[in-house]
């Protein structure tokens, strides 16, 4: 499990450290703040076609064959962005990380059920996605500071050895792990005619976007809001991260009884956050206390999302995890583009505003959808 994470850890890293790394990617390759947040939305924007394309097409090969292969795609593509001398081949290496990333993470996402007892079912999906959690804690604050002290080639090119030592820990840990069945497109697709799916898949849509459309420029809002100096912002994060952390943990030790109840707090946690950060967010300390809230609710978004999709499709877990990844993905290029589009159209402090009301509507789809039940055993209302 903890290789399996690791792996996860590395794929959302990838994805993510631009959002640290932001400022001195724009001044370095000669693009605006905005333009330079394209590096996330094409990486998920190519995460989210496919993590179901991905999962059809590899149809009974061995998992562990096909995610050491995707980890040994994912370093090379952080080697390219490394070396990338100009924006358009740092969008070839980031085209490449969606790839690596869709595939990892629709894969990893429902490997709990195969590598536990069913008892265990909760606590290891919650451990596969404290990878992403952990992602920033330790990938984007780790990131900005080896842009800090090394320039930001040197974080990418960091985390491209991560991502071989992670493909070699899997290769090694992991037992064989064949399709029981393969996926096919249709049959994911089918997914959507389930209400339960498509709500779900709703509210991911709307926290995610919602979350990345502010937490793509949280460099320069923390820098123009909160007044905060760049040597704080890899420790502001790494506040952030640890909060995350935390909410995926608490999320997972809740969603095995109530799937509405934490995305119900989430969607409000996260809704405050970013609506107070103009009013209450004009300081450090202010910034900080808010970003604590961010990260535990942004935290138990992965686990509660994903037991909410595996629930609704028990049978067609692998598929349902595919379309989560792609939703999911989907929005955080949706998100990463739409703020950048505020950010530089009406000012960065814009992109807040319109991640609320988003994180608002998630708090909406989440208490009136429909929700499927906490476990089969359960004959019980469904929370």
């Amino acid at each position: 499990m903890t290789a399996v994470a690791a792996g996860t850890f590395s794929v959302v890293t990838s994805e993510m450290l631009p959002v640290g790394l932001l400022t001195p990617i724009s001044t370095s390759l000669g693009v605006s703040e905005g333009t330079a947040g394209l590096t996330l939305t094409v990486t998920g924007l190519i995460g989210a076609l496919s993590a179901p394309l991905v999962t059809a097409a590899v149809g009974r090969t061995d998992r562990r064959v096909v995610l050491c292969s995707l980890m040994a795609l994912l370093a090379a593509a952080n080697v390219l962005t490394a070396w990338a001398p100009d924006f358009a081949v740092m969008m070839v290496a980031r085209v490449l990380v969606g790839i690596a990333m869709g595939g990892v993470w629709s894969l990893a996402g429902g490997l709990g059920v195969r590598l536990v007892p069913a008892a265990s079912t909760g606590p290891a999906t919650s451990m596969i996605f404290s990878g992403i959690a952990i992602a920033s804690v330790a990938g984007v604050p780790a990131g900005a500071y080896a842009g800090e002290l090394a320039g930001w080639r040197a974080a990418f090119l960091s985390t491209g050895a991560l991502a071989l030592l992670v493909a070699a820990a899997l290769a090694v840990s992991l037992p064989p792990l064949p399709a029981d069945e393969p996926v096919a497109l249709g049959g994911v697709v089918r997914l959507l005619g389930t209400s339960q799916v498509t709500t779900g898949l709703a509210v991911v849509a709307l926290l995610v976007t919602g979350h990345f459309a502010a937490y793509t420029y949280v460099r320069p809002l923390l820098e123009e809001v909160s007044g905060v100096r760049a040597s704080l912002i890899g420790t502001l994060l790494l506040v952030y991260g640890v909060a995350g952390v935390a909410g995926n943990f608490l999320a997972g030790a809740r969603v095995g009884r109530s799937v509405r109840g934490p995305l119900l707090v989430i969607s409000a946690a996260l809704a405050a956050a970013v609506l107070l950060m103009p009013l209450l967010g004009l300081s450090v300390a202010g910034a900080c206390l808010l970003l604590v809230v961010w990260g535990l609710a942004y935290g138990g978004v992965s686990v509660s999302t994903q037991t909410w999709l595996a629930l609704a499709a028990p049978e067609a877990r692998e598929g349902a995890t595919a379309l989560l990844v792609g939703v999911f993905n989907g929005a955080i290029a949706l998100g990463a583009f739409a703020g950048g589009r505020v950010a530089d159209g009406l000012g960065t402090r814009s992109v807040l505003w319109s991640a609320g009301a988003l994180a608002l509507g998630a708090l909406l789809a989440t208490a009136l959808g429909a929700v499927p039940r906490p476990a089969a055993t359960d004959s019980g209302p469904a929370q």
